[in-house]
């Protein structure tokens, strides 16, 4: 009888250790604020932000216009911060740190508007997107949207594979585009 009483004691230990609440995943996903693309064509440069500072909902974003000439190859840099904090917070020098985790994806719309060339790869030689030339065509007008891919590990298995296909948005935020 008591060993009968001992194995209903161990039953209820292991059935108590399996029923504990697995640990959520973290959220690894980076708070950015402000996004600035810096464009530039020789010795001129422009830099054009967009901004939302309260995060989500709350205040709507300030977006500034592109402005660039047409048939022109522009150096572009991009810059990550998280304003939210004191001191300003830069999340590029992380995202460049994670580079296998991370890919920064330009779409333009139209899709003759603009056409992007990443400059920089991780140790995967996928692309990264910090750095790169954008190309305009003739005059037009449209939108370009940024994205920054999240794509860490997942079952200990890489998901970055050069597309926007795996992973979370940090960042999915457009910019109008005048080409003029």
């Amino acid at each position: 009888m008591k060993t009968i009483q001992k194995l209903s004691v161990l039953a209820l230990v292991f059935i108590a250790i399996g029923c504990k609440e697995a640990p959520a995943p973290e959220d690894d996903n980076e708070l950015i604020t402000t996004v600035k693309l810096k464009f530039t064509d020789g010795a001129t440069s422009q830099t054009f932000e967009w901004k939302d500072l309260d995060g989500d909902g709350g205040k709507a974003p300030t977006i500034q216009s592109v402005a660039l000439k047409p048939n022109k190859t522009y150096k572009l840099d991009i810059t990550f911060l998280d304003e939210s904090k004191t001191p300003i917070s830069d999340i590029t020098s992380e995202i460049a740190k994670e580079a296998d985790d991370h890919l920064v994806i330009f779409t333009p719309m139209p899709t003759n508007l603009l056409t992007y060339t990443y400059s920089d790869k991780d140790v995967n030689n996928f692309p990264i997107g910090l750095t790169g030339s954008i190309k305009t065509t003739a005059t037009g007008t449209g939108s370009l949207k940024v994205q920054l891919r999240h794509q860490p590990l997942v079952n200990n298995m890489k998901q970055k594979n050069g597309t926007v296909a795996p992973g979370s948005d940090d960042v999915n935020i457009s910019f109008v585009v005048a080409v003029n």
